[in-house]
């Protein structure tokens, strides 16, 4: 029987706040298609946060609709998007980028991240000497907040990749699903986030909503049509206030803040628990997902009462696994992820 999760960070309803609150609206009677003051309210706190009151928001159920729509309404025909190999939007979207008609032309990165030097050798003279017309234009940079890998785009990588966008006349879009636990780990605030990039989401599924993902629309040349776009693309919902008022709750008083904040604390608690017993990692995570490394046999003992995913291999007897923490995770997982590996070390004397 499972006794802990750590495969992800929604498996559960959602926040108490926002339960609570559903619990207090389930009979209202609102009007449509995010016309109603649960909407109106929402949208006006994201604009104070973000410090940008006239933002284009608009609220969808996932983060796969969200870029899907973004890439919709943002590029023409022939203009594509530049983002790292691993990007969401590349491997676990299912081609949801490409029904749109646009193409993802997938970089190296560094650590999970875009950057200056992967967007100048896909839109510099060495590119387009050689191919011009006959290859995709690259339109818009996609980067994650945190990334695929639990890394985080900087204050200063902002700063960069805006300046290189600006050169190329591209846009910078930020998926956010995330962005929570970026918050907590990284120096980029909403604010920063809304003065350098293009557009960016903020993920609620992932930090305490039941669902629901808030679009945010900076730049006023994406703003024109958005509604029609979202609409044909199956992204309006006619209970719109479903979505809106969750983010009412959590743009309310830090919780959303909170929520990513406790997230992230735990995920670095597990972090240091992990260090102690020698383990080693993939990569130097400081966000809510981690990634150890740990034996074949270490993983099959653990998988018997304790969720979490394995991504890749690491070499012949080891693999990277992933554990993700949330707003829920309690000092008491963690303590029993902790000893039944040492119960495992211990009685199974495995490698690590």
């Amino acid at each position: 029987m499972t006794k802990v999760s750590f495969l992800n960070d929604y498996s559960e309803m959602g926040c108490p706040e926002i339960i609570e609150k559903l619990s207090q609206i389930k009979l209202e009677k609102n009007l449509p298609y995010m016309n109603d003051l649960h909407t109106k309210n929402a949208k006006q706190y994201i604009r104070e946060k973000i410090g940008d009151l006239k933002a284009e928001i608009l609220f969808m159920t996932t983060g796969t609709q969200v870029n899907l729509v973004a890439a919709a309404a943002f590029l023409r025909p022939h203009e594509s998007i530049i983002c790292v190999e691993d990007a969401h939007i590349n491997v676990h979207e299912t081609g949801s980028i490409e029904s749109t008609g646009h193409k993802c032309i997938p970089v190296k990165g560094s650590y999970g991240k875009v950057t200056v030097e992967d967007i100048e050798k896909v839109c510099g003279p060495k590119y387009w000497d050689n191919a011009g017309i006959l290859c995709v234009k690259p339109k818009m940079v996609y980067i994650s907040q945190t990334t695929e890998i639990g890394t985080f785009y900087t204050k200063e990588d902002l700063i960069a990749l805006r300046k290189v966008c600006d050169k190329y006349n591209l846009y910078l879009y930020c998926d956010g699903a995330r962005l929570g636990s970026a918050l907590a780990c990284s120096d980029v605030s909403l604010e920063c986030l809304a003065k350098y990039t293009d557009s960016f989401y903020i993920g609620g599924a992932k930090n305490g909503a039941i669902f629901g993902e808030a679009l945010v629309i900076l730049n006023d040349s994406l703003k024109t049509d958005i509604g029609f776009i979202a609409k044909q693309n199956g992204a309006v919902l006619a209970k719109g206030w479903i979505i809106s008022f969750q983010f009412e709750i959590l743009m309310q008083n830090g919780l959303y803040e909170r929520n990513g904040i406790h997230s992230t604390k735990m995920a670095m608690f597990l972090y240091e628990r992990l260090k102690e017993l020698d383990f080693k990692f993939f990569v130097e995570s400081k966000s809510n997902q981690i990634f150890p490394i740990f034996s074949d046999k270490m993983i099959v003992e653990l998988k018997k009462d304790i969720l979490f995913d394995i991504i890749d291999e690491y070499d012949n007897h080891r693999k990277i696994v992933r554990f993700v923490t949330s707003w829920m995770t309690k000092i008491e997982d963690i303590n029993y992820l902790i000893d039944r590996i040492k119960e495992i070390k211990s009685f199974k004397n495995l490698k690590r």
